[in-house]
């Protein structure tokens, strides 16, 4: 991205950015409750980052993806999740479910979407999915009207600080943060 320097929204209206991630916190314990585990949260949080061109957020959710145990191999396949047999048949209508959303402009969620996903989640799991996905696509909106960095990793993790923001819906745990910028 380029480096012309950008507002950072997170620190010039703390106040929004903190309900912000008050909102995640509390979408967090919905998916929990409704029993989405940190797997498929993990999975349509890297999606909606990947379609949104959100580089930080797949940075930082494919770091929380191989804490909550996935593997490269999983990890890899899910932009391409219609053609890889590796997610089962709950983690594929909430990737759907997570590209409805992602393009919802587009015409909402289409009914067939609404109804294949309908048919093999529960309406709280639904539910839930759909707050994550709500608050991923708003962490996404952010990262990028900032163009938050993404900078090569020398083989460790990356550094951010912790005045930024959370990891969007990744369940109660230390929050996700993006790096400082002086915008």
């Amino acid at each position: 991205m380029g480096e012309e320097r950008r507002v950072h929204l997170s620190k010039k209206a703390p106040e929004a950015y903190e309900a912000l991630r008050s909102f995640s916190t509390t979408v967090g314990r919905i998916a929990a409750e409704a029993g989405i585990d940190a797997r498929l949260r993990e999975i349509v949080q890297i999606h909606a980052s990947q379609l949104n061109g959100c580089a930080f957020c797949v940075r930082v959710h494919v770091d929380a993806a191989v804490k909550a145990g996935l593997d490269a191999d999983v990890i890899a396949q899910i932009a391409t999740w219609r053609e890889s047999g590796v997610f089962d048949e709950r983690e594929r209508a909430a990737l759907e479910l997570t590209e409805a959303f992602t393009f919802i402009h587009e015409g909402g969620v289409p009914d067939d979407v609404y109804d294949q996903a309908g048919g093999i989640l529960s309406e709280p799991e639904y539910v839930a999915l759909s707050w994550v996905l709500v608050a991923i696509n708003a962490f996404n909106r952010v990262a990028i009207a900032g163009r938050y960095p993404v900078p090569p990793r020398s083989g460790a993790p990356a550094v951010v600080s912790p005045d930024a923001a959370p990891p969007a819906t990744t369940a109660p745990r230390a929050p996700h943060v993006h790096p400082e910028g002086d915008a």
